[in-house]
């Protein structure tokens, strides 16, 4: 009975090395590794092809002429259907339908919101100027056109899906929300970049704020329309977390551009 005994003891003292010296060279756990580092570079490459993408599109819009009625479309639904592909649900890019109802109630409180603000800054002469935009000097049948029908299909869609959807769902596999909310918002003001070159022309509050700058006008009217425009993206991508909804910042995109245009026609009609 003693050599049984011995042999089980000695048995029960090797094991645990053993069981280690296996476990550290397990092929199994080594492939397991590998695949895991594999899966984070294919994501960040990923992330990385969307915003190259996007810098793609930007200069197509402002530097080619093409119409962003058609790009602005083709642009989201290929992003959507890059994302689906490369695994994100619909939670993550912030369409679930459970969250629509939600995110439609926040967008239409941004909206009242930013409308109590346009009217007060029109009734004020001090700051109606600030509306004074020569691109939206339009009749009202066409600022309506815009503001329903231009801004929503060839500015809102594609910047909405852009940077509060994909690219947000894509950054959340690398970062931490307040990370993602920062790192989207500076995005979308470098989005700005090109646009903002013919701000200082266009609308004449700008114009007077800068005319004492001299050659830095222009640098500055860049500069602080990046700055604007990533704190907007902020408010945006605060919207779209509380919500869990794209809708919701759609509401304030909206409701700052297409609501602009609209109280711009009043202000108009005020200064003649």
């Amino acid at each position: 009975m003693s050599i049984p005994v011995l042999s089980a003891a000695a048995a029960a003292v090797e094991s645990p090395t053993d069981g280690a010296a296996v476990t550290g060279h397990d092929p199994t756990h080594h492939r397991r590794l590998a695949l895991i580092a594999r899966g984070r570079r294919t994501r960040l490459a990923s992330t990385v092809a969307v915003v190259f993408a996007l810098a793609g599109v930007n200069v197509a819009d402002h530097l080619l002429g093409w119409n962003t009625m058609w790009l602005g479309p083709v642009g989201a639904v290929a992003l959507l259907g890059f994302a689906r592909w490369q695994g994100l649900s619909w939670h993550q890019l912030g369409l679930a339908r459970h969250t629509h109802a939600r995110g439609i109630r926040w967008g239409l409180g941004v909206i009242a919101v930013v409308a109590l603000v346009y009217l007060l800054g029109i009734l004020l002469p001090t700051t109606r100027t600030a509306f004074l935009d020569a691109r939206y000097h339009l009749p009202p049948a066409g600022a309506l056109l815009t503001a329903f029908v231009m801004i929503p299909v060839g500015t809102i869609l594609l910047e909405e899906v852009a940077f509060r959807s994909v690219l947000w769902g894509f950054l959340s596999r690398h970062a931490r929300m307040w990370q993602v909310l920062a790192g989207s918002s500076v995005l979308f003001g470098l989005w700005h970049v090109l646009p903002a070159m013919a701000s200082a022309s266009g609308n004449a509050a700008i114009g007077s704020a800068v005319a004492g700058l001299g050659p830095f006008a222009k640098a500055a009217v860049v500069g602080g329309t990046v700055a604007f425009t990533a704190l907007g993206g902020v408010v945006a991508g605060e919207l779209r977390r509380r919500s869990g909804s794209v809708f919701a910042s759609v509401g304030m995109h909206w409701a700052t551009n297409a609501l602009g245009v609209l109280f711009g026609v009043i202000a108009w009609r005020l200064a003649a």
